[in-house]
């Protein structure tokens, strides 16, 4: 007779054999070169995560570039940038291209070097020889010296903090032509040359005679900028009336520091501008960087401007959909994902770790669907007591405030199995290293735990979102699983699509395909 526990038989379809291993050296399935790419398109952000190093995943990138060819790293470059806000994938993807496609790589140069930041990325990715070269040549420096002519100075200059390389590197590796007397002038003083100083533009002449200790008002330019210079309240003050939606946000501490919400109707301007739709909109921002500035808010910071983050984040969430049927989120708290969420970056590492951002996808998906059942899981289902009318930011925090154990994607569903449970929509928000829940049985345990819950309920779906990029994933993507990356409120319109049954497997890749280059 042969042996019940090596030749059990599962319900529902065929579990698929495993083809390869996971950080933790268990079960895994491999995506495709097109699926590992898309994801790190949606969330590659080069930092040393928990289980990869930064150079580890560079050359996993580049190794998925050499497999997909030019023409999809193109549309992945671009999707990276337009759609997902990223930095310094977009700079990697354009620079490879640099030797590879030079119709692709200045389609791309054109799309994703939007600013100086990825213009400094860019160049500098060039110059390391990551991509098999070490000096810009022909073709990059003249798209870069096309960059400069079609900026006017006064961008340029708002834009020209930062080093390595800064602005005035890029200048003299590059050479463009002034084209002007004011641009003459411009580039001089941005590399220090002697120059014509009645030449520049105001804002610049501005800049320098503030700088010359003139009693002035504070210029208009970055403050940043101005932070070596001995200013006073009223300066600070003026500072964070005329701030950006991103620069206050990153920067509440300093101007409590430096007694700006003292001054008369800074607390009230900083208030509206953090809680205004169309800035939030308008500066891309993702909710957990709302989440970064709640949680980083020194206690005397206004109440009133800490309420404005809360009001903040539920605009940044309004497009979180209602989801038809029953729908368990199940967040990973494990201890792998107390790692930040970009990865450790020297002298940029963020404080918002990748439970926090898996608390906040389910508190969001909780507060549009009051029915839904969140099961955070870690080695087992851990129990928190959470109110959907609570605001998102109190329930993420309680989320991410419990776990810390093993990885066991698997649990959530056999807990929902043991009950017999109906449902229409799983989610699971992890870096999917499961391990705890590894055997030598056929597939993983997730997928062996999914066949008989799908077995119960034949229309359900499970979408798995994975936090931070990798290679590999717990569930095969199929008819009705789909693997996704990132961790933008674009998202959950996906999550609620598929859900629908109006969104194929394979979204991430195909919304880069349809990318036209």
């Amino acid at each position: 007779m042969a042996l019940t526990t090596l030749f059990r038989s599962y319900r529902g379809e065929m579990i698929p054999k495993t083809d390869t291993v996971n950080y933790e050296n268990a079960p895994a399935y491999a995506l495709t070169p097109k699926q590992a790419l898309a994801q790190y398109a949606a969330t590659g952000c080069f930092g040393r995560t928990f289980y990869a190093s930064e150079n580890d995943q560079l050359q996993r990138v580049l190794q998925l570039c050499d497999a997909v060819g030019a023409e999809f790293v193109a549309k992945a470059a671009v999707y990276a940038r337009r759609h997902s806000y990223m930095k310094d994938m977009p700079a990697l993807l354009c620079a490879w291209l640099s030797l590879r496609s030079p119709r692709l790589h200045e389609v791309v140069f054109t799309e994703a070097i939007d600013n100086m930041k990825m213009l400094r990325n860019y160049v500098q990715i060039l110059r390391s020889g990551a991509v098999g070269r070490k000096s810009l040549g022909s073709a990059p420096k003249r798209l870069v010296q096309t960059w400069f002519a079609t900026h006017d100075e006064e961008t340029i200059f708002r834009s020209s903090t930062g080093a390595n390389p800064s602005v005035a590197d890029i200048l003299k590796m590059v050479h463009p032509k002034p084209g002007s007397k004011t641009r003459d002038a411009f580039y001089g003083y941005m590399i220090g040359k002697t120059i014509d100083s009645s030449a520049l533009p105001g804002l610049i002449s501005d800049f320098e005679r503030f700088k010359a200790g003139e009693k002035m008002d504070v210029p208009d330019v970055p403050f940043t900028l101005l932070t070596s210079l001995p200013l006073s309240q009223s300066d600070w003050g003026a500072i964070a009336m005329r701030a950006s939606w991103q620069t206050v946000r990153m920067n509440l501490n300093t101007f409590v520091r430096h007694g700006a919400f003292d001054v008369p109707g800074v607390t009230e301007r900083v208030s509206e501008l953090l809680r205004d739709g169309s800035e939030i909109r308008r500066a891309r921002a993702f909710p957990y960087q709302l989440m970064a500035a709640y949680v980083n808010c020194a206690a005397n910071v206004p109440a009133e401007v800490r309420n404005s983050l809360q009001d903040a984040m539920e605009i940044a969430l309004e497009n979180v959909p209602m989801i038809n049927g029953k729908v368990y989120v199940c967040p990973d708290v494990s201890g792998s994902m107390r790692s930040p969420v970009t990865g450790h970056r020297k002298g940029a590492t963020t404080s918002v770790q990748c439970v926090d951002v898996a608390a906040l996808v389910a508190a969001a998906i909780l507060h549009q669907n009051p029915d839904a059942e969140v099961l955070p899981f870690e080695n087992e289902v851990v129990s928190v007591d959470l109110n959907p009318r609570d605001t998102v930011m109190t329930n993420a925090a309680r989320l991410a405030a419990v776990g810390g154990g093993g990885t066991n994607c698997s649990a959530p569903v056999g807990l929902l199995n043991q009950r017999q449970a109906q449902g229409d929509l799983i989610v699971f928000i992890s870096d999917n290293q499961s391990w705890m829940d590894h055997s030598n049985q056929l597939g993983t345990a997730l997928m062996r735990e999914w066949a008989e819950f799908r077995h119960r309920n034949p229309s359900a779906r499970l979408v798995c979102l994975d936090i931070q990029p990798g290679a590999t994933t717990q569930a095969l993507e199929r008819q009705d699983i789909l693997n996704i990356g990132g961790f933008s409120d674009h998202v959950f319109d996906v999550i609620a699509a598929f859900s629908a049954g109006t969104l194929e497997p394979d979204h991430w890749v195909d919304a880069i395909e349809g990318i036209a280059v």
